[in-house]
């Protein structure tokens, strides 16, 4: 009989300390898993994604966001090379679409299907901006008489390369005005940057009279905006977004982009001039 009790008390022990692995396994298994969220997006969104970054991993302490900031063509090359990327947001649908295979084959020539269906959204609007170093308001006043003035070669301007959006939108503007960007790039009146922030920093030092970025960058560097462009001279500027089926967090990434268009992210945005966009 004491025998088969030392058995029972020796089983009833062993169960209780199986039972309490168990439960310590299961509070363990149940803790906040951690997540490392990459996100590309265009260099014209440094600022305020960087501000929005600090609000969103406070309320979501499981998730840490890692950004990777540059032109939206570099971004797409990156993409498409194999880069890892859970949301990619872009400063023009062209980007975008070339990596979209419901976007038209006359844009996305390659075919790629990178774009998580059911989540791409257009998510804010900017501006095209002429602008000038701080202090230099009398330097120039329109888009007009940036147009004569390159005409007449007696005015030098920085803007994107080709591939870049901003670059585009610029390229836009010339062929409104009846300009050819070769010629005057052989005149030497225009220079380049490979993304918007390289334009900005071009103005900001001095090392041209002009130059034209998004009215958000011209807000985060300090410089004077003496113009605005219309959407009939360089289109609307749209920044579409959307998760990757490359993602390996694609409910994150979702949760975040989600985040993005609540009216808190957006007071961000606004805060420098962008806008939701329509």
């Amino acid at each position: 009989m004491k025998t088969w009790k030392k058995y029972l008390t020796w089983t009833l022990a062993a169960a209780l300390a199986v039972s309490l692995t168990l439960c310590g396994g299961g509070a363990a298994a149940g803790a906040e898993e951690k997540v490392e969220l990459i996100v590309f997006a265009a260099a014209s969104m440094t600022e305020t994604l960087e501000q929005i970054k600090t609000t969103y991993e406070a309320q979501n302490p499981g998730v840490t966001i890692l950004y990777n900031f540059d032109s939206s063509g570099t971004l797409k090359t990156q993409i498409q090379e194999g880069a890892g990327c859970d949301l990619f947001i872009s400063a023009g649908q062209k980007q975008m679409d070339q990596l979209d295979i419901q976007a038209s084959p006359q844009v996305n020539q390659e075919g790629l299907d990178f774009v998580e269906p059911g989540t791409r959204l257009n998510l804010l609007e900017n501006k095209v901006a002429l602008v000038v170093p701080q202090g230099g308001e009398g330097t120039l006043d329109s888009f007009d008489q940036l147009a004569q003035r390159l005409a007449a070669g007696d005015i030098l301007m920085a803007m994107g390369n080709s591939d870049v959006p901003v670059g585009q939108y610029t390229q836009n503007i010339l062929a409104y005005y009846g300009l050819d960007e070769e010629a005057l790039a052989n005149a030497g009146v225009i220079t380049y940057g490979t993304n918007v922030k390289e334009v900005t920093t071009q103005v900001a030092q001095g090392s041209v009279d002009c130059g034209v970025v998004y009215c958000t960058d011209a807000f985060s560097a300090g410089l004077t905006v003496v113009d605005t462009a219309t959407q009939e001279m360089c289109g609307q500027v749209i920044y579409p977004a959307a998760v990757l089926k490359v993602s390996r967090n694609p409910q994150q990434a979702q949760a975040f982009l989600d985040y993005l268009t609540t009216q808190e992210a957006m007071a961000v945005f606004e805060g420098v001039g962008f806008s939701p966009a329509e």
